[in-house]
């Protein structure tokens, strides 16, 4: 139905904005002491995206739900490929208790990722015994970037990827909780405890 206004009739904002801005203020202060707010885009959560798979498929998160995830942005030519080997221990380790862990391979750091499609996850498994899931090459940071990684930024802007193998822990509810840049190996106490601390009661 097309918008009609009535003769003598004018949108809102547009009488709010002949008012003097004293009367408009007290106007708008009005309205949220009664419990008007403007709208707010509801909070995101982890289970709100999705990965591409190498294959063409799609790998969305809310199939992890109730679980912990681990995403990590990878590259398999990147002097932190190493970390492939201590990403797979913790999925060892933990994968039983319900841990995920989610390779996310990028372009985005000295192009390291010279491989694509099911070439960078076969290079994985082949290089470092990789069994978790790896996703198809993806854009982590600047205006391509997949929107996980963009709300992970607005989630925590201080903490995002500087470089290849940075590390984003995801709680069972979605949340964003731990953040850990490339230096940080996958054994380190700070990401095992934080896993620990997320996990269901053993």
């Amino acid at each position: 139905m097309s918008n009609v206004l009535l003769p003598n009739a004018r949108p809102a904002n547009a009488r709010l904005a002949r008012l003097p801005r004293r009367h408009a203020l007290a106007l708008l202060g009005g309205a949220l002491a009664c419990g008007v707010r403007p709208a707010v885009a509801d909070a995101r959560k982890a289970g709100d995206f999705a990965f591409e798979t190498p294959e063409g498929g799609t790998l969305p998160l809310s199939a992890y739900a109730g679980r912990p995830i681990l995403v990590v942005n990878t590259a398999t030519a990147c002097g932190y490929a190493g970390q492939f080997t201590g990403l797979q221990g913790l999925w060892t380790r933990f994968g039983d208790r319900g841990l995920t862990v989610i390779a996310v391979p990028s372009p985005d750091f000295g192009n390291q990722e010279p491989l694509d499609g099911v070439a960078i996850a076969e290079a994985a498994r082949k290089n470092h015994g990789v069994t978790f899931p790896v996703t198809a090459k993806t854009h982590v940071r600047g205006p391509a970037a997949h929107p996980f990684y963009r709300w992970a930024a607005a989630e925590k802007p201080g903490s995002t990827p500087g470089w290849n193998f940075h590390k984003y822990l995801v709680d069972r509810d979605g949340s964003l909780i731990g953040a850990f840049p490339s230096s940080v190996e996958p054994n380190d106490p700070r990401i095992v405890t934080a896993i620990a601390n997320a996990l269901p009661a053993a």
